[in-house]
C-alpha cells in the first residue's frame, strides 16, 4: 500500500462504531451482505442491444452467491439464440461477481445480466421474502408445457389492420373475424404440446389437430382467414 506524502503526515484519528452493511431480504431472512457467498435468489431481468433491435430475458436462480440454474430466453435477432446458447453453458455455477464481468457473447444478455446483479445484491429478487427461496428448475414453469417460451408476435398495418402471428398459446393458424371484420378470437397451435406428441410416436397430422385450440368467439365468426397469406 503506497500512501502519498500528505497522508504519512497526518495523525491518526480512530474510527468509530462500526454497523455493516444494511441488511437485504434474501429467501425469508434478513442478510448483511458481506461477501459475494452471503448472496443468495431467484429472479429475472430485461436487456438490450446498443442498437435496441433485440432483447434478452435473463432468469437467475443463485444459492449462496454460485448460479446454480439460468433461463436465456431472446427476441428480435437471430444471432441472439446461438449466444443464448453459449450464455447458457457460461452462466452456471460462476458466482454473479464473475457473471458481472463475462462476455456472455451477446450485449443484451450482458445488459440482463446488469441488471439482475442489481437486483440480486440489493435484496430485490421475487424470492426476497421466501423462506428458503426457490428450488432449482424454477424458472422452466415459466415456460409451461412442451418447454416453449412465451413470444408474442404481432403484424399490423394501417392499410390492413392487424395479424395475430405467435401468442402464449401458440403459432396462429387462422384468425375469425366478425361482421365488422374486428377480430373476436383464432385458431392456434400449442407447439410445444405439437413437437411432444411427433416424439412420443403420433402421426404428425394427428398431433397437429390434437394440439390446435381455440379462444374467443371463434366458433361464431362471420369470416375466418390465414393472417400470413391474406
Amino acid at each position: 500500500m503506497i500512501y502519498s506524502a500528505e497522508v504519512q503526515n497526518m495523525c491518526s484519528v480512530t474510527k468509530g462504531a462500526y454497523h455493516g452493511p444494511a441488511p437485504i431480504p434474501e429467501e425469508g431472512k434478513w442478510v448483511q451482505a458481506m461477501e459475494i457467498k452471503d448472496i443468495s435468489g431467484f429472479t429475472h431481468g430485461i436487456g438490450w442491444c446498443a442498437p435496441q433491435q433485440g432483447a434478452c430475458k435473463l432468469s437467475l436462480n443463485v444459492k449462496d452467491g454460485i448460479i446454480e440454474e439460468a433461463l436465456v430466453e431472446t427476441i428480435g435477432c437471430t444471432g441472439m439464440t446461438h449466444s443464448a446458447a453459449m450464455a447458457g453453458e457460461i452462466l452456471i455455477g460462476k458466482t454473479i461477481l464473475e457473471a458481472l464481468n463475462t462476455d456472455l457473447v451477446c450485449d443484451a444478455i450482458n445488459t440482463a445480466m446488469r441488471e439482475l446483479f442489481l437486483q440480486i445484491v440489493y435484496g430485490r429478487t421475487q424470492t426476497a421474502f421466501s423462506e428458503g427461496g426457490l428450488p432449482i428448475g424454477t424458472s422452466l414453469e415459466d415456460l409451461g408445457k412442451g418447454l416453449c417460451g412465451q413470444v408474442g408476435t404481432i403484424f399490423a398495418t394501417k392499410a390492413k389492420g392487424p395479424r395475430y402471428l405467435s401468442l402464449t398459446e401458440g403459432y396462429i393458424t387462422r384468425l375469425a373475424l366478425d361482421d365488422n371484420s374486428e377480430i373476436c378470437g383464432y385458431e392456434f397451435v400449442h407447439l410445444g404440446k405439437m413437437m411432444e406428441s411427433i416424439k412420443n410416436g403420433v402421426d404428425a397430422n394427428e398431433a397437429l389437430e390434437k394440439a390446435k385450440g381455440t379462444y374467443g368467439q371463434f366458433a361464431n365468426a362471420a369470416k375466418y382467414i390465414d393472417p400470413r397469406k391474406e
